[in-house]
C-alpha cells in the first residue's frame, strides 16, 4: 500500500529502549552529582572553626580559592580542606579543634602569612565589618614568646569562643585530678611543649600528665590569661574547680582537643563573640 511507514524490527525497539534508559540514568546521575553541591548549603550543615584571621563567613567562602598553602604551613597539620559533603565548602579549610588544635607553634601564624588572598589576614580592610565582641580588645599574648621582646600574637578577632558546654563531666569540678596521656595512647594529635621542645610540637600520647586537679584546659591554652581555674565549692574537706573562660580567649581549640574526658567538657563554639556581661 503506497504513502505507509516501514515496521520497526523489534531490535531497533529493543536498542531504542536501552538508549533511552541510558540517558535517563545518565541525567540523573548529573543532577545527583550537583545537588552534592547544592543540597549541604540548603541544609546548613555544621559550621566549621575556620583558620586564624578568616574572614566573615560568607566572606571567606568567597575569596578563598582552595589553594591549600594554608594547610602545608601549619607545623601541627591542624588545618583541613572541606570534604564533597562541604557543598560550597569543598575544599576550604578548616580545624577540627578535638581531632587537633592550633596551638600557635609557628608564633607568627604561618597560615595568614602564607594565604594569597587575603581569605586569612591580620587585618580587614575598610570595607569589612568587625562584629562586635569579634575583636580582640588586646592583643593576645603568646606563652610560648613570654621571654621574648614582643611575646603577643598578631591576631585582631578570635577564632570562636570556649565553652563548658558539659560542667558535669568535668574532672575540676568534681575535685578529681588526671594521670597518664590526656587522650590516651592511639591520639595522634600534637602539641608544643616549650620544656621539651622550643619548635618541634610532639605527640601528646607522649608527654603523660599527673595532676593532683585536672587543669590541663589551663596550662596547656597557648594563650596567656585566657582561661583559668576559680574555687567554686570550698568545704574543710575538699575544693571543687571550675575552668573560666576570659575575655582573651581566641577560641583555638587547645583546650577542647586536651581535655581527657570524652567527649570534651569543654568546646570551641565556631564564630562566637565577647558579650559585656563576660558570657
Amino acid at each position: 500500500m503506497s504513502g505507509s511507514k516501514p515496521a520497526v524490527s523489534p531490535e531497533k525497539t529493543r536498542r531504542a529502549r536501552r538508549k533511552f534508559i541510558r540517558s535517563v540514568v545518565l541525567l540523573a546521575g548529573v543532577i545527583g552529582t550537583s545537588l552534592l553541591g547544592v543540597l549541604p548549603v540548603v541544609r546548613a550543615w555544621t559550621k566549621r572553626l575556620r583558620p586564624p584571621g578568616a574572614l566573615d563567613e560568607k566572606d571567606f567562602l568567597a575569596s578563598c580559592i582552595k589553594c591549600g598553602q594554608c594547610v602545608q604551613v601549619c607545623p601541627v597539620s591542624a588545618i583541613l580542606l572541606g570534604d564533597i559533603h562541604e557543598g560550597y565548602g569543598i575544599g576550604v579549610p578548616y580545624i577540627s579543634a578535638r581531632e587537633q588544635a592550633c596551638d600557635f607553634s609557628c608564633d607568627a601564624v604561618q597560615c595568614i602569612l602564607a594565604c594569597p588572598t587575603g581569605s586569612l589576614t591580620y587585618e580587614k580592610p575598610d570595607f569589612f565589618s568587625v562584629r562586635e565582641g569579634a575583636e580582640m580588645s588586646r592583643a593576645p599574648v603568646l606563652k610560648g614568646k613570654a621571654n621574648e621582646p614582643e611575646p603577643t600574637l598578631n591576631l585582631k578577632e578570635r577564632m570562636g569562643l570556649a565553652r563548658l558546654t558539659r560542667p558535669d563531666a568535668c574532672l575540676a569540678m568534681q575535685g578529681k585530678g588526671f594521670s597518664g596521656p590526656a587522650r590516651g595512647p592511639e591520639f595522634k594529635g600534637r602539641m608544643r611543649y616549650m620544656a621539651v621542645d622550643r619548635w618541634n610540637p610532639i605527640p601528646v600520647r607522649d608527654h603523660p600528665y599527673e595532676r593532683e586537679v585536672c587543669d590541663l584546659c589551663v596550662t596547656e591554652c597557648p594563650i596567656d590569661d585566657a582561661i583559668v581555674l576559680e574555687v567554686y565549692v570550698e568545704t574543710e574537706d575538699s575544693r571543687l574547680y571550675r575552668p573560666v573562660v576570659r575575655e582573651q580567649c581566641v577560641g583555638c581549640g587547645v583546650c577542647e582537643m586536651i581535655c581527657p574526658v570524652e567527649p570534651a567538657a569543654i568546646e570551641i563554639e565556631t564564630r562566637a563573640v565577647w558579650k559585656t556581661d563576660g558570657s
